[in-house]
C-alpha cells in the first residue's frame, strides 16, 4: 500500500486545510524531477524568464543584489524613471544593492519604491513605522538609510498603509505613462504567494482574468502556513507575535511588471528546507489562480534560488 499525503488526507485534520483547487498529484509530479531539470523551459514560460542557481546564501544575496543595483544603474544611464515593487523577505540582497550603488556612485533620485505588503488588522490598520516589526522599519534600515545621500527620496517611497496602498495603481500607471519601467522584486511563500496574495483568494473569482485584475487588498486573511512560515523565518518561532492579516498588492499590479527579480533561499541546515516544493510548483504547475507564483515564469525576469532547493526531493523511504 502506498502511504502518502494523498492516500491518507481524507478524514484527517488536513482535509480542507489546503486550497481545494490544489491538485496534489500534480504537485507531487512537479517535484518528481532531477535537480538538473529545474531550468528546463516549459511551454508557458516567457522566453526571457530564467531560473538562476546559486551555490550558497552568500552568492545568492550578492547575485540578487547585483541584479537590482544593475537595473537602477541602467535606468539612470538611459535617463528614465524606474519603479520598484519591493519585498521584505528575502532581505540579504539589500546589503549588496547598497554596496554596488555606492561603489558605482549611482544616485537613486530616479527610482520610486513601492513596498508590496505590511502587517495589518482586519481594517487595514498597520504597525507604526517606528515599530521594529514593521516592514517600513525594516526597509529603512536595510536599504533607504544605508544609501545615505544616494538614497531614494522620501517623497518617492511608498508603504502599504491603509491610506497609501489604494494610491499605488494610479501612481504606477502615471510612472509607466512617463516611460518608467516597473520591476517587481519578490520571494515565494510556502503557499506560493507573491507578496501576501494567498492561494485561497483564487476561489473568490469566477475567471482568471477577474483574478488578474485585482490591484491590492487591505487586511487580507493569511493562510495558517504563511503565519508559521513567518514565525519560523522572522520571529524565531514565536507564533504569538505574527499578525494574522496584512495589506498586500495583488496580481493587478505585479503582473504589470516589465521585469521580475525573484529570490528563493528557504533552506535551514542539516539538509532541511521549506521552499523546495514551492519552487518546483512555481516552475512547473502552470498558470493557475490558486497558485499565485505560477504566473511568475510568464513574465521576463530572473529567479535566483539556492541549488539545494532543487532537490533531490524524493524521500529516501520511497
Amino acid at each position: 500500500m502506498n502511504l502518502n499525503f494523498m492516500s491518507t488526507m481524507k478524514g484527517s485534520l488536513l482535509e480542507g486545510f489546503y486550497p481545494e483547487e490544489w491538485d496534489f498529484d500534480k504537485i507531487d509530479a512537479c517535484c518528481n524531477h532531477r535537480p538538473e531539470e529545474v531550468g528546463v523551459p516549459q511551454s508557458f514560460w516567457n522566453e526571457c524568464f530564467k531560473p538562476v542557481a546559486c551555490d550558497n546564501v552568500d552568492a545568492f544575496n550578492m547575485m540578487l543584489g547585483h541584479q537590482i543595483a544593475h537595473e537602477i544603474q541602467k535606468a539612470r544611464n538611459e535617463g528614465r524613471k524606474l519603479a520598484f515593487i519591493f519585498p521584505v523577505g528575502p532581505m540579504g540582497m539589500y546589503h549588496w544593492v547598497v554596496y554596488f550603488l555606492k561603489e558605482w556612485n549611482v544616485r537613486c533620485d530616479h527610482v520610486y519604491g513601492f513596498n508590496m505588503d505590511e502587517w495589518a488588522d482586519g481594517e487595514g490598520n498597520t504597525l507604526d513605522r517606528t515599530n521594529p516589526g514593521s516592514f517600513e522599519y525594516a526597509m529603512r534600515g536595510a536599504l533607504y538609510d544605508p544609501l545615505g545621500e544616494l538614497t531614494i527620496p522620501e517623497s518617492q517611497r511608498n508603504f502599504a498603509t491603509k491610506e497609501n496602498l489604494p494610491t499605488y495603481p494610479e501612481k504606477i500607471k502615471a510612472l509607466k505613462k512617463e516611460g518608467a519601467k516597473l520591476i517587481t522584486v519578490y520571494g515565494i511563500g510556502r503557499m506560493c504567494h507573491i507578496a501576501f496574495w494567498e492561494p485561497h483568494f483564487g476561489k473568490e473569482f469566477a475567471t482568471v482574468e477577474e483574478w488578474k485584475a485585482q490591484p491590492y487588498r487591505l487586511g487580507a486573511q493569511l493562510h495558517p502556513l504563511t503565519i508559521e512560515q513567518n514565525a519560523i523565518t522572522s520571529f524565531k518561532s514565536r507564533t504569538s507575535l505574527v499578525p494574522c492579516r496584512a495589506n498586500t498588492i495583488g496580481p493587478g499590479l505585479f503582473l504589470q511588471s516589465d521585469y521580475m527579480i525573484g529570490g528563493a533561499d528557504g533552506t535551514f541546515n542539516r539538509g532541511m528546507q521549506w521552499q523546495g516544493m514551492s519552487l518546483w510548483m512555481t516552475l512547473r504547475y502552470g498558470p493557475d489562480k490558486a497558485v499565485t507564483s505560477s504566473f511568475v515564469p510568464t513574465i521576463a525576469g530572473k529567479l535566483f534560488f539556492l541549488k539545494e532547493l532543487a532537490g533531490p526531493m524524493v524521500a529516501e523511504c520511497n
